[in-house]
Parts: structure tokens; C-alpha cells; sequence
């Protein structure tokens, strides 16, 4: 007597459900992903306990009282507006943004003020940016 054998089908994964999800993680992570670019200002910080920088001629300084008033290259300021601020640095630098510049508050003025100086710099282009401060002064605790 001879015997069939049952012909087997060959067993094999169906991959389009899978490929289904995979294509919407894709979509739905595209989707709710923003995508902004944050411009940032390289800022060169002096060290606190380091030695003192040269000055160099050609720089925009710019100084902030305690108030909040602004002074660029010691020619006070008309208002605190950041398009003020601008005209007077582009007046300086005439459009030069390669020129350092150097930004001095007083240890009272509000961060606020500090941050506008930053920016209109920053909307301006200048990327050679220092901030002054001031050599702590060393106490004797000989305890």
C-alpha cells in the first residue's frame, strides 16, 4: 500500500502589519516633533581670578548702571530701547561685527538689562563677546 504524504505549505510571516505600525510610529513621531533652531551667542567669559585682559582700540563697550541706563562707548543713551542700543552700536562698530565687545554692569542691575545688551548684540551679529568683572579681593582669615 502506498501512502500520500500531505504536501506542506511552507510556513511564512506575514511582515505588512508590522511594516504598518513601523510607518505609523514614523508619522505619528513626525508629526508631533518641532523642529526650531536656537540661535546662540558665544560669549567669552574672563576668569574671575585671571589676569587682566589688554584693552584693545577698536571695541564697543558697553556700560549699564545700576538703574538700567545705558552708555555705549561712554555717549549716554536718549532710552533703554533695544533699536536705541542697536543704532548707537552700529554707530560705533559701523557695521563691523568682527569688533570685541565688551559688556560692564554693575553688580546691581538687573539681569534684565544684561540680556538686552546680549541680545541686541547677538540680533546684530557680534560673536566676540566679554563680560567684565572684578578680581575677588583676598581676605586673611587666619583662623
Amino acid at each position: 500500500m502506498k501512502f500520500r504524504r500531505k504536501h506542506r505549505e511552507e510556513v511564512g510571516i506575514n511582515l505588512t502589519p508590522l511594516i504598518d505600525v513601523v510607518f505609523l510610529l514614523l508619522i505619528f513621531f513626525m508629526v508631533s516633533t518641532t523642529f526650531t533652531r536656537e540661535t546662540q551667542l558665544s560669549i567669552d567669559l574672563p576668569e574671575a581670578e585671571g589676569s587682566v585682559k589688554e584693552t584693545n582700540e577698536q571695541q564697543v563697550e558697553i556700560l549699564i548702571d545700576e538703574s538700567g541706563n545705558y552708555r555705549v562707548n561712554g555717549q549716554g543713551l536718549v532710552d533703554n530701547r533695544m533699536r536705541t542700543l542697536q543704532a548707537a552700536i552700529y554707530k560705533i562698530s559701523a557695521g563691523d561685527t568682527t569688533m570685541p565687545m565688551i559688556i560692564t554692569a554693575d553688580a546691581d542691575t538687573a539681569h534684565q538689562h544684561v540680556v538686552r545688551a546680549m541680545d541686541a548684540a547677538g540680533q546684530m551679529g557680534f560673536v566676540h563677546l566679554s563680560i567684565t568683572t572684578m578680581q575677588p579681593v583676598e581676605s586673611d582669615s587666619g583662623g
